[in-house]
Protein backbone atom coordinates (compact mmCIF):
# COMPACT_ATOMS: atom_id res chain seq x y z
CA UNK A 1 0.00 0.00 0.00
CA UNK A 2 1.69 3.31 -1.33
CA UNK A 3 0.75 6.46 0.93
CA UNK A 4 0.47 9.04 -1.95
CA UNK A 5 1.87 13.04 -1.04
CA UNK A 6 4.68 11.86 1.39
CA UNK A 7 7.93 12.63 1.25
CA UNK A 8 10.96 9.82 1.93
CA UNK A 9 12.27 6.59 0.62
CA UNK A 10 10.25 4.44 2.44
CA UNK A 11 6.13 4.38 1.93
CA UNK A 12 5.28 0.58 1.50
CA UNK A 13 4.24 -1.24 4.65
CA UNK A 14 7.02 -4.12 4.36
CA UNK A 15 9.43 -1.27 3.93
CA UNK A 16 8.46 -0.56 7.46
CA UNK A 17 8.24 -4.16 9.06
CA UNK A 18 11.82 -4.18 7.78
CA UNK A 19 12.79 -1.00 9.28
CA UNK A 20 11.01 -1.72 12.70
CA UNK A 21 13.11 -5.15 12.86
CA UNK A 22 16.25 -3.49 11.84
CA UNK A 23 15.55 -1.21 14.92
CA UNK A 24 14.69 -3.83 16.94
CA UNK A 25 17.55 -6.02 16.08
CA UNK A 26 20.19 -3.46 17.25
CA UNK A 27 19.29 -3.44 20.87
CA UNK A 28 19.91 -4.70 24.02
CA UNK A 29 16.36 -4.51 25.49
CA UNK A 30 12.72 -4.20 24.82
CA UNK A 31 11.46 -0.81 24.01
CA UNK A 32 8.33 1.30 24.43
CA UNK A 33 6.31 2.10 21.51
CA UNK A 34 6.85 5.80 21.46
CA UNK A 35 10.74 5.03 21.51
CA UNK A 36 9.98 2.67 18.84
CA UNK A 37 8.06 4.74 16.45
CA UNK A 38 10.51 8.03 17.36
CA UNK A 39 13.31 5.74 16.07
CA UNK A 40 11.54 4.32 13.06
CA UNK A 41 10.00 7.62 11.82
CA UNK A 42 13.73 8.64 10.82
CA UNK A 43 12.24 8.52 7.06
CA UNK A 44 9.54 11.48 5.69
CA UNK A 45 7.45 8.79 4.26
CA UNK A 46 5.90 7.17 7.31
CA UNK A 47 3.27 8.04 9.21
CA UNK A 48 2.52 7.63 12.69
CA UNK A 49 -0.90 5.73 11.83
CA UNK A 50 0.36 3.20 9.31
CA UNK A 51 3.82 2.59 11.90
CA UNK A 52 1.18 1.14 14.88
CA UNK A 53 -0.35 -0.84 11.90
CA UNK A 54 2.86 -2.23 11.06
CA UNK A 55 3.94 -3.09 14.81
CA UNK A 56 0.70 -4.84 15.41
CA UNK A 57 0.88 -6.73 12.35
CA UNK A 58 4.51 -7.78 13.37
CA UNK A 59 3.28 -9.00 17.03
CA UNK A 60 0.64 -10.96 15.68
CA UNK A 61 2.88 -12.67 13.04
CA UNK A 62 5.10 -13.01 15.82
CA UNK A 63 8.16 -11.50 14.40
CA UNK A 64 8.18 -8.98 17.19
CA UNK A 65 6.81 -10.19 21.04
CA UNK A 66 4.90 -7.36 23.29
CA UNK A 67 5.62 -7.91 26.71
CA UNK A 68 4.57 -5.11 29.41
CA UNK A 69 4.14 -2.64 26.87
CA UNK A 70 7.67 -3.12 25.78
CA UNK A 71 8.57 -4.67 22.35
CA UNK A 72 11.37 -6.68 21.20
CA UNK A 73 12.46 -8.96 18.49
CA UNK A 74 11.72 -13.00 18.48
CA UNK A 75 13.66 -15.35 16.84
CA UNK A 76 11.52 -15.73 13.70
CA UNK A 77 11.93 -11.28 13.42
CA UNK A 78 16.13 -11.42 13.58
CA UNK A 79 16.35 -14.36 11.47
CA UNK A 80 13.85 -12.63 8.69
CA UNK A 81 14.95 -9.16 9.70
CA UNK A 82 18.78 -10.42 9.05
CA UNK A 83 17.28 -12.07 5.58
CA UNK A 84 15.83 -8.64 4.31
CA UNK A 85 17.05 -5.75 6.01
CA UNK A 86 19.59 -5.03 2.49
CA UNK A 87 16.46 -4.31 0.72
CA UNK A 88 16.48 -1.08 2.82
CA UNK A 89 17.84 2.64 0.74
CA UNK A 90 21.20 2.87 2.34
CA UNK A 91 20.60 6.38 3.90
CA UNK A 92 17.48 5.39 5.63
CA UNK A 93 19.61 2.14 7.33
CA UNK A 94 22.65 4.85 8.38
CA UNK A 95 19.73 7.19 9.75
CA UNK A 96 18.00 3.91 11.66
CA UNK A 97 21.62 2.71 13.12
CA UNK A 98 23.03 5.46 14.17
CA UNK A 99 19.90 6.42 16.51
CA UNK A 100 19.15 2.55 17.67
CA UNK A 101 23.20 2.87 18.71
CA UNK A 102 22.44 5.58 21.02
CA UNK A 103 19.62 4.03 22.34
CA UNK A 104 21.74 1.19 22.99
CA UNK A 105 24.59 2.48 24.32
CA UNK A 106 21.87 4.08 27.16
CA UNK A 107 20.48 0.70 27.47
CA UNK A 108 23.91 -0.73 27.63
CA UNK A 109 25.06 1.50 30.39
CA UNK A 110 21.33 1.45 32.45
CA UNK A 111 22.04 -2.73 32.44
CA UNK A 112 25.42 -1.86 34.64
CA UNK A 113 23.87 0.38 37.36
CA UNK A 114 21.75 -1.48 39.95
CA UNK A 115 19.56 0.57 42.57
CA UNK A 116 17.27 -0.65 45.53
CA UNK A 117 16.60 -0.04 48.64
CA UNK A 118 14.29 -1.80 51.53
CA UNK A 119 12.76 -0.60 54.63
CA UNK A 120 14.61 -0.99 58.16
CA UNK A 121 12.17 -2.26 61.16
CA UNK A 122 13.85 -0.09 63.31
CA UNK A 123 13.12 2.81 60.79
CA UNK A 124 14.49 4.29 57.70
CA UNK A 125 15.82 2.76 54.73
CA UNK A 126 18.64 0.48 53.23
CA UNK A 127 20.03 1.88 50.10
CA UNK A 128 22.07 -0.70 47.75
CA UNK A 129 24.10 0.89 44.75
CA UNK A 130 26.45 -1.43 42.65
CA UNK A 131 27.78 -0.35 39.25
CA UNK A 132 29.63 -3.37 36.78
CA UNK A 133 31.56 -3.32 34.34
CA UNK A 134 29.68 -6.06 32.51
CA UNK A 135 31.35 -8.91 33.79
CA UNK A 136 31.00 -8.13 37.80
CA UNK A 137 30.60 -5.52 40.28
CA UNK A 138 33.12 -2.75 39.98
CA UNK A 139 31.49 -0.59 43.01
CA UNK A 140 29.03 -2.01 45.62
CA UNK A 141 27.55 0.71 48.01
CA UNK A 142 25.24 0.03 50.77
CA UNK A 143 23.97 3.47 52.42
CA UNK A 144 21.29 4.01 55.18
CA UNK A 145 18.28 6.64 54.53
CA UNK A 146 16.36 8.52 56.76
CA UNK A 147 12.99 7.46 54.60
CA UNK A 148 11.68 6.53 51.45
CA UNK A 149 12.16 9.66 49.51
CA UNK A 150 15.93 10.45 50.42
CA UNK A 151 16.33 6.62 49.28
CA UNK A 152 15.05 7.87 45.68
CA UNK A 153 17.31 10.46 45.47
CA UNK A 154 19.75 8.61 45.96
CA UNK A 155 19.22 5.98 43.92
CA UNK A 156 18.47 8.76 41.36
CA UNK A 157 21.72 10.68 42.19
CA UNK A 158 23.76 7.46 41.52
CA UNK A 159 22.03 5.81 38.17
CA UNK A 160 23.21 10.02 36.91
CA UNK A 161 26.54 10.08 37.89
CA UNK A 162 27.50 6.46 38.71
CA UNK A 163 30.64 6.70 36.55
CA UNK A 164 32.11 9.74 38.19
CA UNK A 165 30.82 8.40 41.32
CA UNK A 166 32.93 5.11 40.82
CA UNK A 167 36.02 7.66 39.40
CA UNK A 168 35.72 9.95 42.54
CA UNK A 169 36.30 7.07 45.43
CA UNK A 170 39.11 5.83 43.54
CA UNK A 171 40.65 8.97 43.59
CA UNK A 172 40.11 9.56 47.12
CA UNK A 173 41.47 6.31 47.92
CA UNK A 174 44.21 6.47 45.97
CA UNK A 175 45.31 10.38 46.24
Amino acid sequence: MRMKGNFGFIHEKIEIKVLILFILRRLAEPIALNELAELTMCDDGISYFVFADCVAELVKTEHVKLEDNMYSVTEKGERNGWITENSLPYSVRTKAEDSASALRAAQNRNAMIRTSHSDNLEGGCTVKLSLSDGVGDILSLELFSANERQSRDLENGFRKNAEGIYHAIIEMILG
